[in-house]
């Protein structure tokens, strides 16, 4: 039997307020346990939340960005379930009227196609504390810093059908949660969690699965892997005889394989009902188009203005426009190196995609801890345009700005003679030599092997320690040896 996958994603997303939810308390990551937890976050009696106004404008930035309807009246319940790290005993969150509902965000699947992926809703909730395990002890404590951090929970609907459509869907969602400027998306600190919610069924059956969902994936290429495993693993399951159980998953990335956790609740057993302490929440048409105007330049418009202004291909401007700050480095590099930025912007990009990007995957840096800033690499770039230096010299000036050698491309240029040689004296010099020292390769390209000219080429930039103009030495070789003939 032939099995088709149904995948909806819960994407946890932390929003970037300096204070939690309903408390004053910071939000700060990284703080000693138990320090950034008031009276409020630890549910001491007598005490009573109060809506950050911030939350709700990061909310409605968000429900813009995916085209969703902003409600005008949401609702805050109480989320009932009993974990050591939650000190309520329930948690604050939206169910009946989340404060958005009914967007969707636009992936690319195969070859460069269009998918459109719903999101049934996003709502706001706060997150609870942290559970801390100690093995030698045998001992378990309770971190409270993250209680009443705020999160948006975007819900996608079921319609995400392979592994990979999942993992972009969840880059182009953390792509946009970044620009706008309301969660850092610092996975490995937990700013951005998905859950899968993984079932299988066979091709063409209008029936969903028994669905499993895996918890706090922290990474997309984790992700990939782990709905895979799931997938696989449902349809043994169902081809051995046995049945899929409703249940929640956790992945370990040290096997590549999902392990059960525990039984999955359903909506009722968590018995909502509105919060008696938290009034609704009212938004008008004034604050959505204040929310509106604030809106930045979204990945796929900048994508297509990138296409447009700089002359890049689809490829090359998706790559530069995935994050914001990868796209700001573009536009600076461009802007350094000079004012034409059509012409600028291919070799800018080349740079960026292939030189930049292969020094800080070696070293495992992000783009913000680039050694190479972008006034440097628009500036050896300007020195190519200008033909200051060669290509291939400007391979050795941008590995010592990576070494730390000067504080500019003019300066390492200038340090180590590296100007390109222009000269028609010195090339011509240079070229009449290569003639004259390759009698064999000159007869071959008398005799119509053309192609040999490259070999004579090279050993003018070998004998001139790459620093003649390769464009002036080609022509003048082929005028030479044209001469000849």
């Amino acid at each position: 039997m032939n099995w088709e996958a149904v995948i909806g994603l819960e994407v946890h997303i932390q929003l970037a307020t300096q204070s939690k939810i309903f408390s004053s308390a910071p939000t700060a990551y990284g703080a000693e346990p138990n320090t950034q937890a008031n009276a409020v976050d630890v549910a001491m009696p007598g005490v009573l939340p109060v809506i950050n106004e911030q939350v709700i404008r990061m909310a409605t930035l968000f429900g813009l960005a995916i085209n969703a309807d902003i409600a005008p009246r949401s609702v805050f319940a109480r989320k009932h379930y009993f974990y050591p790290d939650l000190p309520k005993g329930y948690q604050i969150s939206q169910f009946e009227l989340p404060i958005v509902a009914n967007g969707h965000l636009d992936i690319t699947v195969g070859e460069g196609a269009t998918k459109r992926i719903g999101i049934t809703r996003a709502h706001l909730e706060e997150d609870a504390g942290k559970s801390l395990h100690d093995v030698f002890d045998r001992a378990t404590g309770i971190d409270l810093n993250r209680a009443g951090t705020p999160l948006v929970e975007c819900v996608s609907e079921p319609e995400i059908s392979s592994a990979a459509e999942a993992a972009a869907y969840a880059r182009k969602l953390h792509s946009l949660v970044t620009y706008l400027g309301i969660c850092d998306g610092n996975m490995q600190e937990g700013s951005f969690r998905v859950d899968a919610n993984v079932s299988v069924r066979p091709v063409g059956s209008a029936e969903f699965g028994t669905r499993t969902e895996t918890k706090n994936v922290n990474s997309f290429r984790f992700l990939e892997k782990a709905i895979e495993y799931e997938i696989e693993r449902q349809i043994d399951v169902i081809e051995g005889g046995g049945k899929i159980v409703q249940e929640t998953r956790l992945f370990d990335p040290t096997t590549g394989e999902t392990r059960s956790m525990r039984s999955k609740e359903e909506a009722h057993d968590y018995r909502y009902f509105p919060d008696p302490d938290l009034l609704p929440v009212a938004i008008d048409a004034a604050f959505i188009e204040a929310a509106r105007a604030e809106l930045p330049e979204l990945p796929g418009a900048k994508a297509e203005r990138f296409e447009a202004e700089y002359g890049l291909s689809t490829a090359d401007a998706a790559a530069l426009t995935a994050s914001r700050v990868w796209a700001d480095y573009f536009e600076a590099t461009v802007a350094a190196a000079g004012a034409d930025k059509a012409k600028l912007g291919k070799p800018a990009s080349n740079w960026i995609n292939t030189e930049l990007a292969g020094v800080l995957n070696r070293d495992g840096l992000s783009i913000g801890e680039a050694p190479v800033s972008a006034a440097q690499l628009g500036g050896l770039i300007a020195r190519v345009d200008d033909n200051t230096i060669s290509g291939k010299i400007a391979k050795q000036v941008f590995d010592a700005l990576v070494a730390g050698e000067g504080e500019s491309a003019d300066a390492i240029i200038e340090a180590k003679g590296l100007k390109q040689i222009t000269d028609s004296g010195a090339i011509e010099s240079f070229v009449d030599e290569a003639i004259a020292n390759n009698p064999d390769q000159v007869q071959q390209y008398l005799d119509g092997k053309t192609k040999v000219v490259g070999f004579l080429v090279g050993q003018v930039m070998k004998a001139s320690k790459g620093k003649a103009n390769p464009k002036e030495v080609n022509q003048m070789m082929v005028e030479k040896l044209n001469a000849m003939a």
